[in-house]
This record gives C-alpha cells, sequence and structure tokens, in this order.
C-alpha cells in the first residue's frame, strides 16, 4: 500500500536508504564478519529458548527446530508446548535449577517475559527481574557463551526532541512510568552488567517496536478505541513490527549472525495522519493536560490498566533505525502498513476506552463506540472540573 501523502513517502524511502547500508558490511558494528568459507566450518549451536511454550517464544522455538543451521533446542517454560522436534523442560525460569537445564547449549535466547497489562505490577517486576538475573547467572555457570534478550523499542522513551529515525546506540531515555518499561529497563541494565560479571558470556538485545501479531499491549488497545485520541500539539508517528519479523531478527541474533543492541521493525514509519486514513478512524483531539490527567486518574482509580506514562509512546516519536540487522542481510516481510492492516483485523469487534477493554455487558450499558466515546469525555470533564475547583 502506498502512502497518501509523498512527502511522507519519500521521507520514508530516504529513511530507508540510510538504514541499507551494504558497505558497512566490513566493520559495521554489531555485525560479525562472514567466516572464511575455505576454514573450517563452526558446529551448529545447540539453542534453549525461556517462555517456549507460547507466542513467540514458541514461535521461535518451531523456526530453530525446523533449521539445518541448529544441532538441537532446548525449549523451557512452566507448561510444555507443541514442538515436539525440542527437548523440552518444565520449570519456572526463576528457579535456579535451570543451570542444569542449560548445560550444553551455546546460545540462550530468553522470552520468559510478563508484559499483561493485567497483571499487579509488582508481582510482574518481581518476575522479570528476578527470572532475567537467574537466567544470566545460570547461564554462565553452565558455559553458555551467548544470551539474546528481547526488551523493546520503548526503552529509548518517547520524547518530543527525539531524532527521526533514533539511530540504535542512541541513550535509552525511558522512564518507568508506561507499563512494563521500568522491568525492560532493567533487564537491559542486568544485560549490560552480565559482560563484566561473567567473562566471555555475550549478551546482545533485540528491541522490537509496537509489536504485532497476537499480541495485547497498551499500544495496540489504542487501535480499539472508537475514536484514535490525539494530544493537541503532538507528533505521533507509528513504527510496527510483526511477531514472524522479530522471530526472524531473534533467529539472526541466536545464530550469531548479529550482536550487540539492535531495533527490529518494518522499514521507516506512518504520520498519524496516514494511520486515520489507513484505519478510517476519526480522532479524538484533546490538550495534553486534559488527556493526562485523566489518564493518571482513571488509572489511580483502577478504573484501566494503563498509566498515564503509556500515553507518551501514542504523542511524541520513537521510530529506531535497524541499521544492525540491515548490515547484516535482514530484511523485515512486512511493512507499517500491512502490519496495521492486520492488527485492525486483530481487534475488530472489541471496544477500549482509556487502556480499559470493555466486555459485551459494559459495551451494551455504555451504548456501544458512542457511549464508550461519552465516558471519555466525560471523565476529562471531571478532570478539568476539579483542576478549576482547586484553582490551578
Amino acid at each position: 500500500m502506498s502512502s497518501p501523502d509523498p512527502h511522507v513517502s519519500d521521507k520514508r524511502s530516504r529513511a530507508t536508504q540510510d538504514d541499507d547500508r551494504p558497505e558497512q558490511g566490513d566493520g559495521a558494528p554489531g555485525v560479525r564478519q562472514p567466516r572464511n568459507p575455505d576454514g573450517p566450518r563452526r558446529p551448529s549451536p545447540v539453542i534453549a529458548v525461556t517462555g517456549a511454550a507460547s507466542g513467540v517464544g514458541a514461535a521461535l522455538v518451531s523456526r530453530l527446530a525446523a533449521s539445518d543451521e541448529v544441532k538441537q533446542v532446548v525449549a523451557i517454560d512452566e507448561r510444555r508446548g507443541d514442538c515436539a522436534a525440542a527437548q523440552w523442560h518444565v520449570l519456572d525460569v526463576r528457579d535456579p535449577a535451570i543451570a542444569e537445564k542449560l548445560r550444553g547449549a551455546d546460545v540462550v535466547v530468553h522470552l520468559a517475559l510478563d508484559l499483561d497489562l493485567e497483571t499487579d505490577p509488582a508481582a510482574r517486576t518481581a518476575y522479570n527481574v528476578r527470572g532475567t538475573q537467574t537466567v544470566l547467572t545460570a547461564a554462565a555457570a553452565a558455559g553458555v557463551h551467548r544470551v539474546v534478550l528481547c526488551t523493546s523499542a520503548m526503552v529509548y522513551g518517547a520524547l518530543p526532541d527525539n531524532d527521526i529515525p533514533l539511530s540504535e546506540d542512541s541513550e535509552l531515555r525511558a522512564t518507568a512510568e508506561a507499563t512494563g518499561v521500568g522491568d525492560l529497563l532493567e533487564i537491559e541494565r542486568l544485560g549490560r552488567r552480565a559482560p563484566r560479571a561473567h567473562p566471555g558470556l555475550n549478551v546482545t538485545v533485540v528491541r522490537p517496536a509496537v509489536l504485532v501479531g497476537g499480541t495485547d499491549t497498551a499500544l495496540t488497545r489504542y487501535f480499539e478505541s472508537p475514536r484514535l485520541l490525539v494530544v493537541a500539539g503532538s507528533r505521533p508517528t507509528w513504527q510496527f513490527c510483526h511477531v514472524e519479523d522479530l522471530v526472524s531478527a531473534l533467529e539472526y541474533a541466536a545464530l550469531e549472525k548479529v550482536e550487540g543492541e539492535l531495533a527490529v521493525g518494518c522499514e521507516g514509519w506512518l504520520e498519524q495522519e496516514e494511520v486515520e486514513e489507513l484505519s478510517g478512524i476519526r480522532r479524538m483531539e484533546l490538550p495534553s493536560a486534559v488527556a493526562l490527567g485523566a489518564a493518571a486518574r482513571l488509572h489511580r482509580i483502577g478504573l484501566t490498566p494503563s498509566p498515564a506514562g503509556d500515553l507518551a509512546y501514542t504523542m511524541h516519536p520513537w521510530v529506531v533505525s535497524v541499521s544492525g540487522l540491515h548490515a547484516a542481510g535482514w530484511r523485515p516481510r512486512w511493512t507499517n502498513e500491512e502490519v496495521l492492516a492486520e492488527l485492525l483485523q486483530e481487534v475488530a469487534g472489541r471496544h477500549t476506552v482509556a487502556g480499559r477493554r470493555l466486555g459485551r455487558r459494559d459495551a451494551a450499558t455504555a451504548a456501544g463506540a458512542a457511549g464508550a466515546t461519552v465516558a471519555l469525555l466525560g471523565a476529562a470533564a471531571a478532570v478539568r472540573l476539579a483542576r478549576k475547583r482547586r484553582g490551578i
């Protein structure tokens, strides 16, 4: 699908050309040099995957199990998955016994993360951080030489002064105010510390853009709303990543074709106006103070799982270059337009207000999409009234 705005198309094309730099094949940071074809061939690796029974983990296990470049796949989760070709171990990744299960593995891809909007935040953090600590320590003890972590491009932060696109080595300026981002920042910190604590251990980090394909996040729920909330004066930009493209990027990292800190997503980005035209969903524009105040109030009283910090990622740009993977020969199979179309199919029939998904009874009470919009406006009006009463 082509962009309705030729200027936007040109801009995205220039971004793609900047990322597509074959001359960087020699000496590009984060890209391993091709092995000598006349030298001895490295044995196929044994790759372990945590969080292997569902979602991205299950897709990666199936892909690796079918690869001629992989000797064996070790799958770890709290339940057994469907891939019969993998060697399964059923346990919690926080269990120190995982070290014995990783013995003999060359690479570990750690995907056992809980980023569910409905999970208690304290329990989510305890699982994510402790799980990553245990996997990194266990991998080093078991003689694993590489761990691949998967976080999100959200760690760069969504800020009004961000470059478009951000380079992969840009400073991580996110705060812990958005759902799960504090956990992801801590996971990245653990990943940076691990090679110093365990010499010989390589840690590669993969950061997907807005992930789509059987996912449920504050950003995918944004498209379940009857109107797309736009904060006045903001300049939203959208870069998506299909789960299939994330899985292929993780395979590149697991097979040591890339290393370092890598972003993954579609080529270029979409402006908010393009998203509205492609989706057919009209915007609802609110002043910043009203939108942020309403979001904070609704979250504080427990009516929505999304904190006000999630709004920043729909307000400010956080598009990232994927030059590291590009230099290694990786290309996404999906475009932003195609991923958006799939996302809209996935969320069809769902109704969400300020991040809270409405059930059938709620939707009927709210008189469907129109009532949901009124509910959000009512919350915003309540915030405005409260501010006036306090003389703010």
